[in-house]
């Protein structure tokens, strides 16, 4: 069985003002996304690795190598994420055999010079479905200022017997965020019980 691609689709948004306030330096979200044939669309597979094997890489390689021009480069990404969407006729298991693999996801990390984990969301939908899914820092998971999404449409994809992937990237965090992180949640939380008089 050989992979087919009907189509890549990219999108880029530039956001400059946010909050009646310019964003300085605006911030760049930018997605590229593949709409292929399913390979084990309308029939149950057990084992699924060899197309994962043969696909996922292909895949991931064409991919990145689009998405990166776009961002400027893979020195210039802060965050990162992925998502699938499976046509009717296929199982989610099909969207996440091709995006849950180290065969595929080590495109991206490896070209933004990260080891983290990669957000995601996989489901099943059928033509224009809204393509959402999460973004998050490439080093630093409890950054609040890089949980983002990004969201778009393609309004003839998935297709029943298709599946649609697709990957995302931004510079930056939110414009002018301001609520803080995680970590600075967990040393507030610290000294909150060091002070309190009950230690309660």
């Amino acid at each position: 069985m050989t992979l087919e691609v009907r189509k890549y689709v990219a999108i880029v948004e530039d956001v400059l003002i946010e909050g009646h306030k310019p964003a300085d330096p605006p911030l760049r979200m930018a997605a590229v996304a593949a709409v292929l044939r399913n390979p084990w669309a309308g029939r149950f597979v057990e084992d699924l690795r060899p197309e994962i094997h043969a696909f996922a890489p292909v895949l991931g390689k064409e991919m990145v190598e689009r998405l990166m021009p776009l961002i400027g480069g893979g020195e210039n990404v802060e965050a990162f994420g992925k998502t699938a969407i499976v046509g009717v006729n296929g199982e989610i298991e099909h969207g996440s055999a091709l995006i849950h693999t180290l065969r595929y996801g080590n495109f991206l990390r490896d070209a933004v010079q990260s080891s983290e984990f990669i957000p995601f969301t996989n489901k099943r939908g059928g033509p224009g479905n809204s393509i959402t899914f999460p973004l998050r820092h490439i080093s630093k998971g409890g950054a609040r200022s890089h949980f983002m999404t990004v969201e778009f449409n393609i309004p003839d994809a998935p297709g029943p017997d298709e599946i649609l992937i697709a990957i995302g990237v931004a510079n930056g965090g939110r414009p002018h965020h301001r609520i803080g992180d995680r970590y600075q949640d967990m040393e507030e939380l610290d000294h909150d019980q060091t002070v309190r008089p009950d230690n309660t």
